[in-house]
């Protein structure tokens, strides 16, 4: 019982520092082979938005926003990836037969 215990505190652990350098990591999403970029933390938080100039038209609004939303959805997409990777091992570890944890025969 006391190593299942261990086992879980330091499942915890590295599930905390795994969090924090999601947290921490800074990542950019693009559209338009550069035109819009949009920069943001891990956790979600946008910091900066960068909309190269010739991308700006006053008659064709849609397309500067298309690229936006462009970006943001690949913003998202390395979020989504830097999270399966950092976490992906840590979850790995939750299959042991733990009752709602998917393991074999247990919480199905």
């Amino acid at each position: 019982m006391a190593g299942l215990l261990a086992q879980a505190q330091k499942m915890q652990e590295q599930l905390l520092s795994a969090q924090n350098t999601i947290a921490a990591t800074e990542l950019t999403g693009t559209a338009g082979g550069g035109l819009v970029t949009v920069t943001g933390s891990g956790a979600g938080e946008i910091t900066a938005v960068t909309i190269d100039p010739e991308v700006v038209d006053v008659d064709d609004i849609e397309t500067l926003q298309d690229l936006i939303v462009g970006a943001l959805a690949d913003l998202a997409t390395k979020r989504d990836e830097l999270t399966s990777n950092a976490m992906g091992p840590l979850a790995g570890g939750l299959g042991g037969g733990l009752p709602g944890f998917g393991g074999p025969g247990l919480g199905q």
